[in-house]
């Protein structure tokens, strides 16, 4: 039960972060500046989705992995925290901050910077996730027996 609470948290997490990055991604090159404010504060609501996503991942790996020395399992700990990090530090404020700014209709240079960090961060964290959900992938596959 654990392995798919894991599974399909972690994949829920990947697939918001990815809908907000590309939303983001859209709007600003496509959209009016409304609808830019709208993905602004769509992202902001859709941390309540991707918060505890991102908890039962986290907590769910880290049950499952406690007893593991693989260097897999290593190496997705340490993604995780880089994951969470970029999380809390950038991504959240950002988010907050930009919603913040757009709702305002202040679209200016200090705008347009912290949404170039976000995109870079909100990329990186769309990589390692991606990168950790392979990883969980090949670990299950090795985990299995093979049929006769």
């Amino acid at each position: 039960m654990k392995t798919r609470i894991h599974a399909v948290s972690g994949a829920l997490a990947l697939m918001t972060i990815l809908t907000f990055w590309t939303s983001t991604v859209a709007s600003e090159l496509f959209g009016s500046p409304q609808q830019v404010a709208t993905v602004k504060m769509a992202v902001v609501y859709g941390l309540a989705v991707l918060i505890p996503a991102m908890a039962a991942a986290g907590g769910s790996g880290f049950s499952l992995g406690a007893r593991w020395k693989s260097p897999v399992v290593a190496r997705k700990k340490l993604r995780m925290k880089v994951i969470a990090a970029t999380g809390i530090l950038v991504l959240v404020p950002s988010a907050v901050f930009l919603a913040m700014k757009a709702r305002e209709g202040e679209f200016d240079t200090v705008f347009m910077a912290v949404q170039g960090i976000e995109l870079i961060a909100g990329a990186s964290n769309i990589v390692l996730l991606g990168l950790n959900m392979r990883d969980g992938f090949a670990m299950r596959r090795r985990s299995r027996p093979m049929a006769a």
